[in-house]
Parts: structure tokens; sequence; C-alpha cells
């Protein structure tokens, strides 16, 4: 198995994503701060490129592949920013690119990764086992698996999005991430113990699906059926032996976030920043008005991870 990313790994990926990735932009609100009493920054990936963070990490480890890899092709499983992401980075490296995705993803999601080039192929969330169906391709085509999540490039890449909030806006006291499998939380902390060493890391997920607080809080990695949540780019049923490792190590907890207060954030984000946050998206922010957190006169940095809502249902969400 690879080694565990560092901080070194992050500064490389950084250099690898220039002129690739967009640097995003850092947002603030009044209305947000005066509510906290604490000074908030929005990383705001939800203006990546195909729409989220996922973007960094995927072209981080195409960009990797040697030339037998490249000419064979990548393959992975997503329930959708992932797989844009693998699509479009493969289709700028010119790499053949197979997505699993499952059938009741997003649609907009689907049709922007076969957009991008991706062949898709349709699989049962909650009847199939995503990872042995993708390894079972994999071999028989002569793939190159570029997990979601558990993958030290992948990691790295995701590791750049904290970076450069820091690099804008200098030490925090409190950083709150979205977590799903845990690739941006991972690389989220290895870049706050870095660049700011006293800063609070928080891995915030859905509350159906606290897989990650619970491996957290009791040291192991702990399985879960996928969660029903409407945060779909969290409903991830374990996080990741390398994810593990360095949440574990590096980050102070994690928090959860109930479907109700991601519907709050969307409407706070779209109301009053104008902007379109998918609910994983939301999860930071939820986190940061309902956990429990003493923020006030703090410094809290947000991360935005994502905004590829199908806009049909971003009304549904808001009008319920």
């Amino acid at each position: 198995m690879p080694t565990s990313p560092t901080y070194d790994d992050v500064l490389a990926a950084a250099l690898r994503l220039q002129g690739h990735a967009h640097r995003t932009p850092v947002l603030t609100s009044r209305t947000a701060d005066q509510r906290l009493g604490a000074r908030l920054f929005f990383k705001c990936e939800n203006f990546q490129r195909m729409g989220a963070f996922k973007f960094r990490g995927a072209f981080n480890a195409l960009s990797r592949f040697d030339a037998a890899q490249r000419q064979a092709g990548v393959i992975t499983f997503s329930s959708g920013n992932h797989a844009q992401a693998i699509a479009l980075s493969a289709q700028l490296l010119g790499i053949p690119a197979t997505i699993l995705m499952p059938q009741d993803a997003p649609q907009t999601k689907i049709d922007a990764t076969r957009g991008y080039g991706g062949e898709v192929i349709l699989f049962d969330r909650f009847r199939q086992d995503r990872e042995s169906l993708t390894r079972e391709l994999a071999g028989q085509r002569g793939l190159t698996l570029i997990p979601p999540y558990d993958h030290p490039d992948v990691i790295a890449g995701q590791g750049t999005a904290a970076k450069e909030l820091f690099d804008e806006v200098g030490k925090l006291d409190c950083l709150l991430v979205p977590l799903g499998g845990g690739g941006l939380l991972a690389g989220s902390a290895l870049v706050a113990r870095a660049l700011s060493p006293a800063c609070q890391v928080y891995g915030v997920e859905p509350e159906a699906g606290n897989d990650g607080q619970q491996s957290f809080r009791s040291g192991a990695i702990v399985h879960i059926e996928t969660p029903r949540t409407i945060a779909d780019g969290a409903q991830t049923q374990h996080l990741g032996q390398h994810t593990f490792a360095v949440i574990r190590r590096d980050v102070d907890d994690v928090l959860t976030a109930s479907d109700a207060q991601l519907v709050e954030a969307m409407r706070f984000f779209a109301e009053r920043m104008k902007m379109l946050a998918e609910p994983t998206g939301c999860l930071g922010f939820a986190a940061a008005c309902h956990g429990g957190l003493a923020l006030a006169g703090k410094r809290v940095g947000i991360i935005v991870s994502g905004g590829n809502v199908d806009l049909r249902r971003f009304g549904e969400l808001l009008a319920s």
C-alpha cells in the first residue's frame, strides 16, 4: 500500500494543479459573522472546475500516471462529484475513464460525467457493493483504480483547497470541513497542522451517516449501511485506511448536521450570499451554527465543498 500523504505531498500537488484548478474565492458574510459572533471565512469550492473540490484530487492523481496507465485508462466509483472530477481530468490528460455511479445519483451529475467523456456504468448503491464491482472491472480491463478518497494522491490534491485558504487569510482558530470518506478532511488537517498548528479541525458529516464520528471516537473504522440523507456526496459507508490514519492523528473531533440544518444553510447561502451550494457543501456551516462549538470571537474557516445540485431538487428542498 502506498505511504501515507504528508504536507510536502500537498505542496507538490499544488504545483501540479497550477494552471489547471481554479483558485476559488474566499467569501465573507457580515450577517453570518453577527449571527455567530465570529469571523467566518468561506472557502468556496462550489466555484471549482466541475463544481467541487474533487477536481483537485482527481487531477493530481491522474497527472502522476505513467504512459501505460494513461493508455489503458482509469476507473472509479462515485456518487457524482468524484465521477465528474475523474472524467474531466481524464479528458484534459487524454486518458479513457470508466465510472461506476449509483443509479439514484443526481441526474445532473450523471449527465455532466458523460458530458466530460466518461463511460458511466450505473449500479444500485443499496443492493450492490461498488468497491467489489469496480475492482472486478479494473481487473478485466486492465484499468487503474483511483478511489474517491482513500488514495494518497487524492488526499494531497484535496488538501490544496485548505492551503489556499490559509495562504489567503492566515492562521485560524477553527476549521470546519465536510466529511464523507475523509479525503478533504485528511488533506485539510495535514495543511492545518503545518500552517496553523493551534487551529482546531473538525469534520462534519450527515447525522444519518455518522460512521466517521463513530470511527474517530472508538479508534477503529466503523462500517455502516448506506445512509439516507440529502447530502449525497457524503453517503459513504466507512472511512478509508489512509484517511482514517490522518484524521485520527490530526483532527480534533467529528460533528454531525441534520438534513433540516443543511437545508437551512443552503437557504442562507442562496438568500444572503447569492450562491448555490449542494447539501454536502453546507455541512461545515451547519455545524458552525448548530454544532455546539464555542466560536464567539474566533476566526473560523469553513470549506464549502461543492455546488452540484439539481435545480429542481434545490427548489424542492428550499420549499420544504
